[in-house]
């Protein structure tokens, strides 16, 4: 589940983060100089300000700040009770619960999270998919979360892999990453009826103009709760990008406790039990 970033932005933003954070440096050891001139004895002690520790700082204050999107269930929405809930919220609770700290959700955007990370408005942000160009900039925790495309039908319809598409009719968005995956895969027989928008594509599924889709499993999960009359599921998976807790880098402490609540609650079956609960799958042994 990995919304669209603004990559310029947010590589604009973290370059004038790390320019400030150089002057303010530069500034810092130019006074420290000019406080040392002619006192050998005091300048031997004299450094530059050691780097607040995240793992610290969360500690200290007892609240951890992680960011989450709030409009893109099953990982994060606004619940009837007007309270947040998914799947990412409650991983963030299980965070929180492992750094003995109140849970801050954070609510943030594809466009903003970067800048919120790296200007410290959050300490963590969830639902990260791993790419080389954000790896130059953030550090990324094991993955916690499946998010892959995959094809779905109804359940009396066997269709187990790419083979089982001959001579069905199969929806998609046009354009997107669902269409360019099941194109490459589908047998020539196989009828791919390309919508304007994920909406035309899972409607034409839902009112039976087509007897698959293909969309990301968020999509799915969402359907599958929403639509059990159509008797939906999941039939096999396409292209995947897991989800990770994406942190600032050099926080090796912050990382390592992040990881290790991961590992724990992937090795007591915590993690699979709410991959059930709200993709209505169980967590792949893969992931």
């Amino acid at each position: 589940m990995n919304t669209p970033d603004s990559l310029a932005l947010r590589s604009h933003r973290s370059w004038l983060a790390r320019v400030a954070g150089n002057t303010r440096r530069a500034l810092a050891a130019a006074a420290t100089t000019l406080a040392c001139a002619g006192v050998t004895a005091l300048c031997a002690f004299a450094a530059p300000a050691a780097h607040a520790d995240a793992l610290d700082s969360i500690t200290k204050s007892g609240v951890v700040r992680i960011g989450v999107f709030e409009d893109y269930p099953p990982f994060g929405s606004i619940g009837p009770d007007m309270k947040p809930e998914g799947y990412d919220i409650d991983v963030a609770n299980l965070i929180g619960k492992a750094l003995n700290a109140k849970v801050e959700l954070v609510q943030v955007t594809g466009d903003n999270r970067m800048a919120y990370l790296a200007d410290h408005k959050a300490d963590m942000l969830l639902s990260v998919g791993q790419t080389p160009e954000r790896e130059k900039v953030i550090d990324f925790s094991q993955p916690y979360a499946p998010y892959y495309l995959a094809v779905f039908g109804p359940k009396n319809l066997v269709v187990k892999n790419a083979g089982d598409l001959a001579g069905k009719t199969i929806s998609v968005a046009r354009g997107t990453l669902e269409d360019l995956s099941v194109t490459k895969i589908a047998p020539p027989s196989a009828t791919i009826k390309r919508f304007d928008d994920p909406n035309g594509a899972i409607s034409a599924f839902l009112s039976g103009q087509v007897q698959l889709m293909v969309v990301g499993n968020d999509v799915g999960a969402t359907i599958l709760a929403r639509h059990p009359a159509n008797d939906p599921e999941q039939k096999f998976a396409l292209f995947s990008s897991p989800d990770h807790v994406g942190l600032n880098k050099n926080e090796p402490r912050l990382k390592q406790k992040v990881d290790e609540t991961i590992a724990r609650a992937r090795k007591d079956g915590t993690m699979n039990a709410i991959s059930e609960k709200w993709l209505r799958a169980p967590l792949p042994a893969d992931l």
